[in-house]
């Protein structure tokens, strides 16, 4: 099974069977996540956050953290002068811990992969670190986050390899040759 090459709550959260399990694995780790995951060096977060203010000028409003956690992105992103994001993730333990942050406008427990009630083209940016990955989310879920992204706007989201050379990436290709991404 995917992630037996990981230990513990990585492992746990790699090798679970469908989203109510994952929703269980991160509910089970999110209050110790942020501690574990900086242990381990995790660096999505930072590499997201260095490429959306690259791309997305400070004041652009409102951003969409999909797959936000803990908060670990929205923590930066008002200190950045992005001021007001969103907060969208599965789990309701995670959410909770983003919520004692008070960095977000808004927090929506919501699965990345089918229809999201945000409007099309309402939000300026959108970030998502370490959800596009091994038993989380596929390629599946682009098309609506393009739906929900503003023409010109910008999407930072990190990619595991393996759902890369498996997939993802021809998906990508595909949007930009209908011109849905650039």
């Amino acid at each position: 099974m995917a992630g037996k090459e990981q230990g513990g709550h990585l492992g746990d959260a790699y090798g679970a069977a469908g989203p109510e399990e994952v929703a269980g694995v991160y509910d089970r780790w999110a209050e110790s996540y942020d501690a574990e995951m900086g242990a381990a060096g995790y660096r999505h977060p930072s590499i997201c956050l260095a490429l959306l203010t690259r791309h997305l000028a400070a004041g652009a409003a409102p951003l969409l953290d999909a797959g936000a956690g803990t908060g670990l992105i929205g923590e930066w992103l008002g200190l950045l002068g992005y001021p007001q994001v969103e907060a969208l993730d599965l789990s309701p333990g995670m959410l909770a811990v983003a919520a004692r942050k008070g960095v977000y406008a808004r927090l929506h427990q919501l699965a990345l992969g089918g229809p999201l009630p945000f409007a099309t083209d309402h939000f300026a940016g959108i970030v998502s670190a370490g959800v596009f990955t091994t038993g989380h989310v596929g390629a599946e879920a682009l098309p609506e986050l393009i739906r929900i992204g503003r023409p010109g706007g910008v999407i930072v989201l990190t990619v595991k390899t393996a759902l890369w050379s498996g997939g993802f990436g021809d998906a990508v290709s595909a949007l930009a040759g209908e011109g849905r991404i650039a």
